[in-house]
């Protein structure tokens, strides 16, 4: 009680100095952060670095993408954007960072304060390298060449659908939104092949409920980020919207829902989960992980395909030199539709050069995936970083830099063909062009052309494509982790044989 007494003895002068203390501490740790810090030498705006507020604003407002560039552009290949964070554009720093380590060197292993854990654990794009080696190497039986054999009639029924529905829509005079026409194929596609079924988007022309509990919380979680590392855990459960973790829980009870479903199932039919049964030995995947995984399986096998199939959309209608000539690579390629396939594609150069400028101009996942320098610290373009930093490649302003493409703001194809011999692209940095990551964690893509690929030519063997002006300027958007696509209007008039 004596204590408590003594409390309230304290006088005036003696409160005073709490926010006088808090203060100084404050200009302490300005002083420290723009001057003092192990990154004090890096460049960076000084609002981003004396605090995470800069960043966390530019996520939460959708235009950290655009805005590393411009800071890209005004300090050079390296810039400070936190107090403890540096993000590159050069080639270079994508080897340093994200690749393959000498042994007995650290790895960069993922920022945890940007991969919150999964409520059914530890899933292949967050996992530990050991964790992360022995999912990676389950999964990638499910996308070896073999599989995608396997796999390629489940493709191409779904790419027929696609060209049926779109041929009723134009039958009945609608205005196209590919857009939502590329995430209906890619999420049924991705749906069949994670879960055993489809959406159904396709069929019903529509997004199951669960597919639009994948955009929330993909967007919400991107939204929430910035909080995560700047407050406790006591007070986010407060501050959170109690609909936004509500949204959060269901989509992961449907996800696990699904996984138990088709686990419940014996099949052979080519899946994700065939493949990763058929070698789940000792060293296998638990039930757990399988349901941590749907999650990821679901937006990187077709978010990121549909984005990249919407931009190229966009660009080649912005560009008619570039539309014709892959109209006459692929018309001139088959007799007919159903001389279609992954192998004969194969074959087809100007195809595969369209899509990889496409990614190139627009990039599925558009700002950053950080990581952690190892103990000890690493070189990254010649130059030590303190261990612990978080470090990333930022993509949109990595692919839209002159110092790596040249004419980086054209669609031009022609670079990456691999006969071209045009002087403009001699000094071309191809190596900055990583679309799905780089190293031992890299992204298994051989799914994500497949569809590509086939969705490209099947839509430009049957229709013929022309803009809405209403499009225009389609490609400046708003991105949370993946673009915020506004819809893409086109007009499709069927080719007629």
């Amino acid at each position: 009680m004596a204590s408590i007494s003594n409390l309230g003895s304290l006088d005036l002068g003696s409160l005073l100095w709490v926010p006088v203390l808090a203060t100084a501490f404050l200009i302490w740790r300005i002083i420290f952060n723009i001057y003092l810090h192990p990154l004090s030498r890096y460049p960076g705006p000084k609002l981003a670095v004396i605090s995470d507020l800069a960043q966390s604003y530019w996520t939460f407002t959708g235009v950290l993408h655009s805005k590393l560039k411009d800071l890209h552009e005004q300090y050079g290949d390296v810039v400070r954007i936190g107090p403890n964070m540096l993000v590159y554009r050069n080639a270079q720093a994508w080897k340093d960072i994200f690749g393959h380590r000498k042994s007995g060197d650290g790895s960069f292993l993922k920022d945890q304060n940007f991969y919150p854990p999964t409520p059914s654990g530890p899933m292949l794009l967050a996992a530990d390298d050991a964790n992360h080696s022995r999912q990676r190497r389950l999964l990638a039986h499910a996308f070896s060449d073999r599989a995608l054999r396997e796999q390629e009639p489940i493709l191409l029924s779904y790419v027929d659908l696609l060209i049926q529905q779109l041929n009723n829509s134009v039958s009945s005079k609608e205005t196209v939104d590919m857009t939502k026409w590329f995430n209906y194929i890619t999420f049924d596609i991705i749906g069949d092949l994670a879960f055993g079924e489809p959406f159904g988007c396709l069929k019903n022309k529509g997004y199951h409920s669960w597919v639009t509990s994948v955009f929330q919380n993909v967007k919400g979680g991107t939204l929430v980020r910035p909080f995560w590392t700047m407050l406790p855990s006591s007070l986010l459960s407060i501050l959170i919207p109690a609909k936004l973790l509500k949204m959060r829980q269901k989509h992961h009870h449907l996800s696990r829902e699904k996984v138990q479903e088709r686990l419940s199932r014996q099949t052979t039919r080519p899946d994700f989960w065939t493949y990763v049964l058929r070698h789940n030995d000792e060293k296998g995947m638990t039930v757990k992980e399988m349901e941590a995984n749907a999650d990821l399986l679901i937006i990187a096998g077709s978010e990121t395909t549909a984005s990249l199939l919407s931009g190229c959309v966009y660009y080649l209608l912005k560009n008619p030199a570039v539309y014709q000539k892959l109209l006459d690579e692929v018309r001139g390629a088959f007799e007919k539709d159903e001389d279609i396939n992954l192998i004969a594609i194969g074959k087809l150069s100007y195809i595969h050069a369209v899509l990889e400028e496409s990614l190139r101009m627009y990039p599925p996942v558009p700002a950053i995936l950080p990581r952690r320098v190892p103990a000890g610290g690493a070189l990254i373009n010649g130059e030590f970083v303190p261990e612990q930093t978080s470090v990333s490649i930022a993509w949109y302003s990595s692919l839209r830099a002159s110092t790596n493409f040249a004419e980086p703001e054209s669609f031009l194809p022609e670079r990456w063909l691999p006969d071209n011999k045009d002087p403009r692209f001699a000094s071309d940095k191809k190596e900055a062009h990583q679309p799905f990551s780089y190293g031992p964690r890299n992204c298994l893509g051989r799914l994500a052309y497949a569809e590509m690929r086939l969705i490209a030519v099947k839509l430009l063997w049957n229709f013929d494509l022309a803009f809405e002006e209403e499009c225009e300027g389609w490609d400046n958007q708003k991105s949370y982790n993946i673009w915020e696509k506004d819809p893409l209007k086109v007009k499709l008039t069927p080719v007629h044989r």
